[in-house]
C-alpha cells in the first residue's frame, strides 16, 4: 500500500470541503476500501484518506414518527440487531444480517455498504491490468470474458458488472431516502453507474443518514454460493409501502438494483403462489443473458417468488 495522509475528520462539513479539494477519499468501517488501495485497481489512488469515524453522531438509530434514521456509520449488525429496524423495516435487518461475515458485518457500515464499488474482477484486478469502461476505457472485458456472475438484464453506460450490496435493494423497496452534506436522493435513485462508483454522489459528497419509512410487512432473499459469507449472485427485496402496493427490487442482475414493475403486476391483487410463480416469470421476461451466466436467470425467477411468499406470511 502507498503512503498517503490520514486525516480525522471532526464533522460530516469538514469532510466533505476536504474531500472536494480533489485526490482524496473517505473510510468508513474500511472492509472495502482498504482492499483496494492495497490492489492498486484503480486508476487513480488518494493523496489523503479521510476517517469519517471521528464524526460524533452519525452512528445512531433511532425512531422519528413515521420514519427510523439511521447514522451512516451504523454499523451492519447493529441495524441488523435493532429492534426498531427488525419490526419496522424487516428486509434491511435481515439484508443487513446477511452481508459478508460477522466480523466485517461489525467493522463495515451501513453508509459504507451502499457506497461500496461493484466487485467484477476485471474491474478489481491489481495494478490496473484491465482499464475498464468505468476507468477511462474504451471496452467491458467481462462482456465477452469471463461473467458468469454478472448481469442478466443487460448493459448500464458500457458496462455488465452485479450490483454488489445486500442493502441496496431492501433500502429500495422499503422507500428509503439517502440523505448526504448537500442534498435528500431517494434510494431508488441513489444506485447507479458513476465512473468507479456505484452511486450518484458527486466529489465531496458524503452520506450522513438513511432515513426509512416504517413498514408494516417487508421482506428479503438472497441466494449466494457460500452463505456465509459471499456477496449474492441474487437478491430481492419486497415491501409494502404507505398505500398498500407491493414494491419489488432485485440486486446482483445489473449494474444498479432494479425495480420490477412487471412483477409488481402480478400481485396487484393479493400474493398467492400462483401469482408469485408469475412475478417470478415476469421478473426474467427480459432478461439478456452473457456467454456465462444464463444459469441466473432461474435463480432470479426464484429468488423473487420465494421473496414474495414470505412477505406473504
Amino acid at each position: 500500500m502507498r503512503h498517503f495522509i490520514h486525516m480525522q475528520a471532526t464533522s460530516a462539513k469538514e469532510a466533505a470541503q476536504n474531500a472536494a479539494r480533489g485526490n482524496a477519499m473517505v473510510i468508513a468501517g474500511g472492509t472495502d476500501l482498504l482492499g483496494t488501495l492495497k490492489d492498486e485497481c484503480l486508476p487513480y489512488y488518494p493523496a489523503v484518506v479521510i476517517d469519517l469515524k471521528t464524526i460524533p453522531g452519525l452512528d445512531g438509530i433511532k425512531e422519528d414518527g413515521d420514519w427510523i434514521e439511521i447514522g451512516a456509520l451504523a454499523r451492519l449488525q447493529d441495524v441488523a440487531d435493532s429492534e426498531l429496524v427488525r419490526t419496522h423495516a424487516a428486509a434491511l435487518a435481515e439484508a443487513c444480517g446477511r452481508a459478508a461475515s460477522p466480523t466485517i458485518r461489525n467493522m463495515g457500515t451501513l453508509g459504507g455498504n451502499i457506497c461500496q464499488m461493484h466487485r467484477c474482477w476485471y474491474f478489481r484486478c491489481p495494478d490496473n491490468r484491465f482499464p475498464c469502461a468505468r476507468k477511462g476505457g474504451t471496452e467491458c472485458p467481462a462482456a465477452s470474458g469471463d461473467n458468469r456472475y454478472h448481469s442478466i438484464l443487460g448493459v448500464e453506460k458500457g458496462c455488465v458488472a452485479a450490483s454488489p450490496h445486500d442493502s441496496a435493494p431492501a433500502l429500495a423497496a422499503l422507500g428509503a431516502v439517502i440523505v448526504t452534506t448537500s442534498r435528500e436522493v431517494p434510494a431508488e435513485d441513489f444506485f447507479a453507474v458513476n465512473g468507479c462508483r456505484s452511486n450518484v454522489l458527486e466529489d465531496g459528497e458524503i452520506v450522513t443518514q438513511i432515513r426509512v419509512p416504517k413498514t408494516e410487512k417487508s421482506a428479503f432473499e438472497k441466494f449466494a454460493l457460500r452463505k456465509a459469507i459471499d456477496f449474492p449472485l441474487v437478491n430481492c427485496a419486497a415491501a409494502y409501502d404507505g398505500e398498500g402496493r407491493i414494491h419489488v427490487v432485485m440486486g446482483a442482475v445489473y449494474p444498479s438494483p432494479v425495480r420490477m414493475e412487471a412483477a409488481e403486476k402480478e400481485v396487484a391483487d393479493g400474493i398467492t403462489e400462483a401469482s408469485a410463480q408469475a412475478a417470478g416469470d415476469a421478473a426474467v421476461a427480459d432478461c439478456m443473458v452473457l456467454g456465462k451466466n444464463e444459469y441466473k436467470v432461474e435463480i432470479a425467477r426464484t429468488v423473487v417468488k420465494r421473496t414474495l411468499l414470505k412477505l406473504a406470511q
